[in-house]
């Protein structure tokens, strides 16, 4: 296990976002990446789901944008391990200001790089043009949330019927929706903490210890208390 707590954090998540295998191969095929499109990820992180998008065709290209290096770093390097470098670049930038089109958008989990889900869905239809589609990942409440849960992740968040609602009202229309099931979550969540929980069994002694070992108690008590089955993950493939 790597001594860097930061590269811990992320190290055992296939991706950022509550999504199995299976799940991840329905999206992709409902977003129907023809061959020669051009791709953008935005929010990318280390750009997974993008590499995966664009190794299933011959010539298509793709671009993850993340304000974060050290995962646009690891994004590269899986890039480089999967021939995919002469097709796939990340760009360092602030995901709203973006302003070059694609064919195929993927905005999952960065909504709040926006301004909120509303103001996301704006911006997005600038940079889908007409016959384009976009993969957007939005939470959303699966129950009433509590007092707690509302000041983890905002009042902005939304039921799922106001989500949709919310895309329809922009001119999308909803080619696809799916929602992450509990065991994507849980995945999640677990995969989330597993790469520190492994620091901390292996650096019981450091110094900084005491502080990972109350942050990891925080969260799992906030999800299991707080959140778990009242926070959903939608995704929705839009089309234009």
């Amino acid at each position: 296990m790597t001594d860097d707590l930061d590269a811990a954090r992320y190290a055992r998540m296939r991706w950022n976002a509550p999504l199995s295998e299976e799940h991840a191969a329905l999206l992709l095929d409902r977003l129907a990446v023809p061959d020669g499109a051009r791709l953008l990820d935005l929010g990318c992180g280390w750009g997974e789901l993008l590499l995966r998008a664009v190794s299933g065709t011959s010539s298509t290209t793709g671009v993850g944008v993340d304000t974060n290096e050290a995962d646009l770093a690891r994004g590269r390097t899986l890039a480089v391990e999967r021939s995919l470098d002469s097709r796939v670049t990340f760009a360092q930038q602030e995901a709203s200001a973006w302003r070059e089109p694609a064919d195929r958008v993927l905005c999952i989990g960065a909504s709040h790089a926006f301004g909120g889900t509303a103001a996301a869905l704006d911006a997005l239809t600038e940079l889908v043009p007409a016959g384009g589609r976009l993969l957007f990942g939005d939470g959303f409440w699966e129950r009433p949330p509590s007092a707690e849960a509302t000041g983890i992740f905002g009042d902005q968040t939304m039921p799922l019927a106001d989500l949709v609602e919310q895309a329809r009202t922009r001119g999308w229309r909803v080619l696809h929706l799916s929602t992450a099931d509990q065991r994507e979550w849980d995945d999640f969540e677990s995969t989330w903490r597993a790469g520190r929980q492994e620091w901390l069994l292996a650096h019981a002694d450091d110094p900084r210890a005491a502080g990972v070992r109350d942050e990891l108690d925080t969260q799992l008590r906030q999800y299991v208390s707080g959140y778990r089955g009242v926070l959903g993950f939608a995704y929705l493939v839009l089309g234009r």
